[in-house]
């Protein structure tokens, strides 16, 4: 068996100013993990990744936008 470790980036939506940080994680076939930078040994929310392909494209298309 062999153990993946994930590898995390700061999405590029989140502010500099140590606030609102939301990390991803590539590198997995299934899932897509994202948790919140500020606890990394928190949880992590796990989404398949058709899930978060269609969440991604759906902010890019606009259908959520900030009130």
């Amino acid at each position: 068996m062999t153990i993946v470790t994930p590898v995390w980036r700061k999405s590029s939506y989140s502010s500099s100013n140590g606030g609102d940080c939301v990390e991803v994680a590539g590198g997995l076939s299934a899932v897509t993990p994202i948790r919140d930078s500020k606890d990394p040994h928190g949880p992590a929310l796990t989404f398949s990744a058709d899930a978060f392909a269609a969440f991604v494209a759906s902010i890019k298309s606009g259908t959520f936008r900030e009130a």
